[in-house]
Formats: C-alpha cells, structure tokens, sequence
C-alpha cells in the first residue's frame, strides 16, 4: 500500500524541494494542494498519512487577504491536534502549527536571511528526526516574523535571533523555521518573487541574490545529507 503525503502549497516556488526528490525515489503518493490557486483542502484528511505545510510570502495573520488561511488552520488543528498524525511546516507552515498550538507569531526586530548558525538544543539527540546533527549547524533562513510562547512543545533547535526554529508537538508534529529541502535551483527562485527579493536586498544589500546562491551552495551537500537524515527519521514516524 502507497505511502499518501497532503502537501499544503503557499505558492509556486516552495514545495517540499530536496524533500519532495527523495519521497518521489520513495514511490510515495503526494497530493499537492496549491491554496495560492484557491484550490480546496480535502475533506477527509484521515487517509493522509502524513502532512506538508510549506513557506510562503504571506504571513499568519493575513487571513483577509488570503481566507484559505482560515481553513488551512482548521485543517493543521485537526490533523494534528484531533488525529494526532505526522506533520511537517516549514517557515510559514512553522508559524502557522505554532498559531494553532496556542503561540503568538510576531514580527522579529531583525529579519533572519542567509546561511546562518543553527543549534541544536537539549535533548535533540533523542529526537527520532534530529538525532543525526551536529550540535551546530548551518541552514538556509529567510524569514522576518517568527512564532512565540509555545508551552506545550519540546524545543530542538535556536538560533540568535529566533528561539522556536524546530520544535516538537508531542512525538508526530514538527515545525522547522529554517530551511533544508534547499537545492541548487532553490535562490534563484525564490529570488524570483517580488516580496522574496525586497526582503533580500532589504536584510543584505541591493545584488545580494549572487553571493546567497553561492553561499547556499557551498553548503548544499551537508545541507542534503542533514535533511535525508531528518526525512529518515519523519519516515519512521509515518510508519508506526
């Protein structure tokens, strides 16, 4: 029997990327639902056995201009909170797994952007997904807003400037902040979008593009080998 993965796309730029290669070499079954093209979620989210929420250049709270928020949210809440099934967000879907586990999203007073330090914090070397890391690692970020005041999670990753950026809910929920499923097509993409390059050349100056696309790939293999480890462990999760 196929293994079913829902993804929930924010836009067309930001899919599971390393993430989505290796569940393809897996012969997994992926629905991919593209809210930014008003498509629905589905109704009956048991037969999913697991759950993708992705980044994307909207935040939480623009519920008014993007109302599939609303039902993408209900739809995190009862997948994880009423089923208790294996979940993944990354970036924006972190911050919206963290607004429905009871966490505040706000706005961060210096926007994270670039190949940054990641650590590892308490305990992340019993964590089914992150047992492999290093204690310090470098990731990609690109994010200005960032989720707080979860009490009812277990944090496995910090950086600097951001406390939540991996995070826990129970043994089947994770949110990630940062980024992993990067390839080497992944900048120049994202680049692509008028709000992605503002906020670039906001954080790291006019032409800035070049130099990230340089630096993501010189650390793109160890950031391939980290997040194979990291699919790995969510793999286990999905099977039990």
């Amino acid at each position: 029997m196929k293994t079913n993965i829902l993804i929930l796309q924010h836009i067309s730029v930001e899919d599971p990327g390393f993430i989505k290669d290796l569940m393809i070499k897996d012969n997994f079954n992926l629905k991919t639902i593209k809210l930014y093209k008003k498509e629905k979620i589905p109704k009956d989210l048991k037969k999913y056995d697991a759950m993708f929420s992705m980044g994307g250049p909207m935040d939480t709270w623009m519920e008014n201009k993007y109302p599939w928020l609303k039902d993408e949210k209900k739809a995190i809440h009862e997948y994880v909170v009423k089923l208790k099934k294996p979940f993944l967000g990354f970036c924006l879907g972190c911050q919206l797994l963290g607004e429905v586990l009871g966490g505040k999203v706000e706005k961060m007073e210096k926007s994270e952007i670039g190949i940054l330090d990641l650590y590892m914090q308490n305990g992340y070397i019993k964590d089914t997904l992150f047992q492999n890391f290093d204690i310090s690692i470098k990731v990609l970020q690109w994010h200005s807003y960032q989720v707080n005041n979860l009490s009812n999670v277990k944090i496995l990753a910090s950086s600097d400037l951001c406390k939540y950026q991996a995070f826990r809910y129970k043994q089947h929920a994770y949110g990630i902040q940062f980024h992993l499923e990067t390839k080497n097509n992944t900048i120049k993409n994202w680049a692509s979008i008028p709000e992605y390059k503002k906020s670039l050349e906001n954080s790291l100056g006019t032409g800035s593009m070049e130099k990230l696309e340089n630096d993501t790939l010189t650390y793109l293999n160890i950031m391939n080998k980290n997040v194979t480890s990291m699919y790995q462990g969510f793999k286990s999760i999905i099977k039990k």
